[in-house]
């Protein structure tokens, strides 16, 4: 499956294009394209804080849509340690902070595991994460 001009759109942080496109009615702010990867997967992946507000300004974004490894939006913005991101999405009602992927990884793991400790801050100061949940070989997150 390929992209979506959406997905292209804000996979770049093309503010003005994604809201172009967003003001269409034929156009699934969700729909997946490449890797089963959403239009704010793939901002949020990016870095592009702009998009990743624009999108979550919406009330038909799904926050929470992992693609196919089963990261999501939260995880790769953790992942990649995009703390200005992490803090967008965390603002969120509808988010599930503390989802794993598909071999167990939550967004603080994958946080901790590549040295991002402003985004580790981020995540801690939330009641909805859990530091002592085991994840992959049994290890916490804060091992």
């Amino acid at each position: 499956m390929g992209d979506t001009p959406l997905a292209w759109a804000a996979a770049n942080g093309h503010e003005g294009v994604v809201k172009i496109l967003l003001g269409r009615d034929d156009i699934d702010p969700n729909k997946p394209g490449k890797d089963d990867q959403t239009p704010l997967l793939r901002a949020a992946r990016n870095g592009h804080e702009g998009v990743v507000k624009i999108l979550l300004g919406r009330n038909d974004i799904n926050p929470n849509k992992p693609d196919e490894y089963g990261g999501t939006p939260l995880w790769w913005a953790s992942w990649n340690g995009d703390e200005g991101v992490v803090r967008l999405l965390l603002g969120r009602g509808d988010l599930s902070p503390d989802e794993p992927d598909e071999v167990g990884l939550t967004p603080l793991g994958s946080a901790a595991r590549n040295g991002h400790e402003g985004v580790v801050k981020v995540l801690l100061e939330r009641d909805d994460i859990f530091p002592s949940n085991p994840e992959i070989d049994d290890r916490t997150p804060l091992l």
